[in-house]
């Protein structure tokens, strides 16, 4: 029932359309809602093919994960609301926090959820982060197709990514080195892996002292990595799963050494089995409302989420 997964590189998009108007409005689309603190979750089946005028222009900045997802919405909402202007940028969950924060963007785009110390840094700022889960992400180990490893621990991958494991002999491949390829600091997958995997929260191993090795090459952009993966047979990188292609191989993961190996795909994040699933998240400075609303709304419709399906990434249900 599900689509296969999709590489989906947009360039950023900033399409800006003025028109005047002699009287139009900005009305918000009826949604039910459930709100704990700072969380929101929101379903409605608003389609963009409305009589409804809505004017206006705003940013979407942050995870460069969200990217290409974000940009197909943004240009889905403006093909059908013609006075509205959205710009889309990926310079990584980090700087589309610090954004917020400093009240440069609308909305934040975010592959790992808001620091409490963050929060408290905005509110400083008069800004209230209210957060939105607008997809879920199964987040993929890949190497080059050359390479014969199939399947790894979070042991492996953690002992890996700290440099502790160097030669992909020890674990079961060519007597070759390990070229480690990670995401830069400003990244929210960045955070997510090193907590999760590296740290491996949770489990009975973890050791929140583990950090990225000093060998680690650290991108800033997700693409960079895809591309070296691709063109080095020595290289393992993590990536989202709208970014895959059949220029990188997925591994199997597993917890721990006793559990069955599974494969990242919408699957297996939507029945949980996939150990390295993520929520994905827009933030914005209260409730939104207008345009905003409208956009957000729009997200996460069917129709939206049929966007979701489409570029490669897990939709909410």
């Amino acid at each position: 029932m599900f689509k296969s997964v999709k590489k989906w590189f947009l360039p950023l998009i900033l399409i800006a359309v003025v028109a005047l108007v002699a009287t139009a409005c900005s009305t918000e689309i009826t949604a039910t809602s459930t709100t704990t603190s700072t969380t929101t979750t929101t379903t409605t089946q608003t389609s963009t093919t409305t009589n409804t005028v809505l004017i206006g222009s705003f940013k979407v900045i942050g995870s460069n994960t969200i990217t290409p997802l974000s940009s197909l919405w943004a240009e889905n909402f403006m093909n059908a609301h013609s006075q509205v202007s959205i710009a889309v940028s990926g310079p990584g969950s980090g700087v589309g926090i610090a954004s917020l924060i400093d009240g440069t963007t609308d909305i934040c785009q975010a592959s790992r959820k808001i620091k409490d110390s963050e929060i408290a840094q905005a509110q400083a700022n008069g800004v209230h982060p209210y957060e939105i889960q607008v997809a879920t992400d199964a987040l993929s180990v890949v190497v080059n197709p050359a390479n014969p490893v199939t399947t790894l621990t979070f042991a492996q991958l953690s002992a890996i990514y700290t440099n502790q494991i160097t030669n992909w002999n020890e674990v079961g491949g060519n007597d070759a080195p390990i070229v480690v390829l990670s995401r830069d600091n400003n990244s929210g997958t960045f955070a997510y892996f090193l907590e999760e995997v590296i740290q491996m929260a949770g489990m009975a191993t973890a050791d929140k002292t583990l950090q990225y090795g000093g060998d680690v090459l650290m991108l800033p952009s997700t693409e960079q990595g895809i591309s070296q993966v691709a063109s080095n047979p020595n290289a393992i990188f993590y990536a989202g799963l709208g970014y895959l292609n059949d220029t990188v191989k997925t591994l199997g993961i597993k917890k721990t050494a006793a559990d069955t190996a599974v494969q990242p795909s919408v699957e297996t994040a939507l029945n949980g089995t996939y150990p390295i699933s993520r929520p994905l998240f827009y933030y914005t400075n209260g409730e939104p409302t207008g345009v905003i609303k409208a956009f957000i709304d729009y997200c996460l419709s069917t129709e939206g989420q049929q966007v979701v399906l489409e570029a490669g990434f897990v939709p909410l249900s």
